[in-house]
């Protein structure tokens, strides 16, 4: 059974799904043999989650989701590389999935360790550069409005985050011209379990 919905509908089943989880009253949902056996040949997701790797952040878990509910994409610092645009496309343009939510958190170890590059000028060895360098315009930018916490830092770089998938994938930013897909930021806190909205592309 496909999941066609607005991406204001969207939104809506995944608040109240992390407002259950938030309240300790998880439902658990589509977690089933038949809901597994219903999507064998199929896939229909009402939004892909683009966040971060940390393993206290899983997707499914904190909006209260189940089986064939997100298309969910994770890196570090949830940052941005051709094989993320190409998967979110995917979701957007093959699967119509109508929501993108960008996910950060606080005291995210990505964003810290930006941070302390740019403070320091000691930037960290091997590939966890490559993520630092993707995250110092969103430092800077807190930088300079004065936001020195790195939780202040996380917001910026949702906010960044989203606007960049918007301006690189023509698939993205045509869906949203179309009314057909938005794309929110959101902002997780980890002792809560909240996911509070931090920006918005599109319809809502």
């Amino acid at each position: 059974m496909a999941t066609y919905l607005t991406p204001a509908l969207a939104w809506r089943r995944l608040r109240e799904g992390n407002e259950r989880f938030v309240a300790g009253e998880s439902s658990h949902p589509n977690q089933d043999a038949s809901r597994r056996s219903s999507l064998v040949e199929n896939q229909h997701p009402f939004a892909v989650i683009f966040g971060c790797s940390d393993s206290r952040l899983a997707a499914e878990i904190i909006f209260d989701l189940g089986l064939g509910d997100a298309f969910v994409v994770r890196t570090a610092g949830q940052v941005i590389d051709d094989a993320v645009l190409g998967s979110l496309e995917y979701s957007i343009g093959v699967l119509g999935v109508p929501l993108i939510v960008v996910l950060g958190h606080d005291s995210c170890g990505a964003v810290s360790a930006t941070k302390d590059a740019v403070e320091t000028g000691k930037m960290p060895v091997g590939f966890i550069r490559d993520l630092v360098e993707r995250i110092t315009p969103s430092v800077l930018t807190s930088l300079r409005n004065n936001e020195t916490e790195v939780n202040d830092m996380v917001v910026e770089h949702v906010k960044q985050t989203s606007h960049r998938l918007v301006d690189s994938s023509r698939v993205i930013s045509s869906a949203i011209e179309t009314g057909r897909a938005a794309v929110i930021g959101l902002s997780y806190s980890l002792k809560e379990g909240r996911a509070d909205l931090v920006s918005g592309i599109g319809e809502l």
